[in-house]
């Protein structure tokens, strides 16, 4: 071993090598990606899989199944009878089971510049998705890890706590949506997924503790090791904690004989060798790039004794390293995100990490973490509703994206000492991206896909906007999706998003053909998220959710007319 990482150490040190692996990475992702190439042991003829329950989610009568099968599949079964969804909940993970159904390619988005879930599913290596018609148990899980998974979940779901399930597993989904939109907002949603700052907690807690019961350095950092691929193992192998548990590993092997930035782009580019659409992933785009660049500037931030200099350093080099990828995934930014993150920061990292550890081991404190955690909430929301920080930018294309990072590698690397001019530079780019809609005499129509409906958005020059109609009705019609259709919004999943991600930050009307449903239904969620300077109505009669909408206007005091000549 030691032979080897002397041998690797050699290789490292060469800066030709170390650039020629690189380009090779870029040019093998870039080929693979383009020609959509990958493998897959499954075709559109497969109708029955046989496989291992790795995730298992129901919601209503919808059950979602992670299999493990000849490769991962995600399954989608819709019950019809409450018997049928009980049956589903008896399962646990290591079950293996029998789905019979229809296999088909996942979606892709409809609507450009919006969240691709196929994409998604690749960068995860899931290729397929099955509806399945029928399911069978097979036979009861017998491995002894999955035996400790189930138990640790059954815990977990035991206590009545949302952030618990966050916190130790990294899964969010039961955090409630306008809490959880509050944290994108606020620049602080990265705190609730799991991340080198979860991993680096951990490490360290236990490091702590072995160091104090056996005071041999190696066999500690053999016994964190195990627990680190164990953890990683608990968290379905997600691709920050992978990333982080990894790399931590490759240190403690290592011993330091090799630079940590070689390392570390040797272990990314093992990494993107693997799947290349991991670049499709923005938990590993956020992970990987930010961590890239707090390496490499590790001496300037340690230069800080001060704690919170230190969070407000950290997080102002994350949030610049990472704007093209937050611009084109939530089409927002917020500059005082960096100083929320010096009261949120150590707030979850130094109270409600480790209470919900403690709440894990003791149950009876869990009052006190659902009490810090309201806190949370209500404060971010708050905060959140404050306009004064948040502003839209469009989606950057490829070339912007590149000439951004250019720019960033020359403030890095201190080229001709004009760092300051460099800094400046992404400002002024970052302001003309801002305004351009309103600078450009450009025209555009487009319509938005909102499944059973319509809904017409004409860009007009010098960011004048029009939009004909909302939609309100989704093209789904099983019993799980109607249920779930009253916390949905098409406006707030679809229309806004695609809005903001034109650069659009108002309409100047908001034009409604009539009055049904699947043309006006969003108008009252548009019109509470947006703004929205003047509607126009047809001619006749309100009905009455025409005069819903009416009432929220005249609140809101935005001008409305009907009938109109012109």
């Amino acid at each position: 071993m030691i032979v080897l990482l002397k041998k690797l150490k050699i290789i490292l040190q060469s800066k030709y090598l170390i650039i020629s692996l690189i380009f090779f990475t870029a040019l093998y992702v870039i080929l693979i990606v383009n020609t959509k190439f990958y493998r897959t042991k499954y075709n559109s003829k497969t109708s029955t899989i046989f496989g291992i329950i790795n995730k298992i989610k129901i919601d209503g009568n919808k059950a979602t199944i992670h299999l493990k099968a000849k490769e991962k599949i995600i399954v989608n079964y819709y019950a019809n009878k409450e018997e049928e969804i009980k049956k589903i909940k008896k399962y646990h993970l290591g079950d293996k089971i029998k789905v019979v159904g229809n296999i088909s390619l996942p979606n892709n988005n409809t609507n450009f510049n919006l969240f691709n879930y196929r994409k998604y599913l690749l960068s995860n290596k899931i290729y397929w998705t099955f509806k399945a018609n029928d399911i069978k148990l097979i036979q009861h899980n017998t491995n002894f890890i999955y035996k400790l998974k189930n138990i640790l979940y059954h815990r977990i779901d035991k206590i009545d706590n949302n952030y618990l399930k966050t916190f130790i597993l990294g899964d969010n989904s039961n955090i409630d949506n306008d809490a959880s939109n509050s944290y994108q907002i606020n620049g602080i949603s990265h705190l609730f997924a799991l991340s080198g700052m979860h991993v680096s907690l951990i490490t360290s807690f236990l490091i702590t503790i072995l160091n104090k019961i056996i005071k041999k350095k190696s066999i500690n950092n053999i016994i964190v090791s195990f627990f680190l691929i164990f953890y990683m193992f608990l968290t379905n192998f997600t691709p920050s904690i992978v990333r982080c548990s990894l790399f931590m590993i490759l240190l403690f092997v290592s011993k330091k004989r090799i630079k940590t930035i070689n390392l570390f782009i040797l272990f990314s580019c093992i990494m993107l060798i693997y799947n290349p659409y991991s670049i499709y992933n923005v938990a590993f785009l956020f992970s990987y790039i930010i961590t890239f660049y707090l390496i490499i500037l590790n001496k300037l931030i340690n230069r800080f004794n001060n704690y919170f200099v230190k969070v407000l350093i950290i997080s102002l080099i994350s949030f610049i390293v990472s704007l093209p990828i937050v611009i084109n995934s939530y089409h927002q930014i917020n500059i005082l995100s960096c100083f929320f993150n010096i009261i949120y920061v150590p707030f979850v990292s130094f109270i409600l990490l480790p209470l919900s550890v403690i709440t894990l081991i003791i149950p009876v404190v869990n009052p006190i973490l659902s009490f810090l955690t309201n806190w949370l909430e209500i404060s971010s929301t708050f905060l959140s509703k404050i306009s004064l920080g948040k502003i839209i930018l469009s989606y950057l294309n490829y070339h912007c994206i590149v000439l951004y990072y250019f720019i960033i590698s020359l403030v890095v690397y201190k080229i001709n000492k004009r760092k300051y001019l460099y800094l400046f530079l992404i400002v002024i780019m970052i302001s003309i991206h801002a305004f351009y809609p309103y600078l450009s005499n450009q025209s555009s129509v487009t319509m938005i896909d909102v499944g059973q409906g319509d809904s017409i958005l004409i860009q007009l020059s010098h960011n004048n906007n029009v939009l004909i109609d909302t939609g309100g009705k989704v093209s789904y019609d099983n019993e799980a999706w109607k249920k779930k259709r009253k916390d949905y919004s098409l406006a707030i999943e679809t229309i806004i998003p695609y809005l903001k991600s034109k650069g659009i930050k108002s309409l100047n009307y908001l034009v409604l053909t009539h009055g049904d449903y699947d043309h006006m239904g969003e108008a009252i969620n548009l019109v509470n998220n947006f703004k929205v300077e003047k509607v126009i109505f047809y001619c006749g009669k309100f009905n009455d959710l025409e005069k819903e909408l009416i009432k929220v206007l005249d609140k809101k005091k935005i001008r409305y007319y009907s009938c109109i000549k012109e």
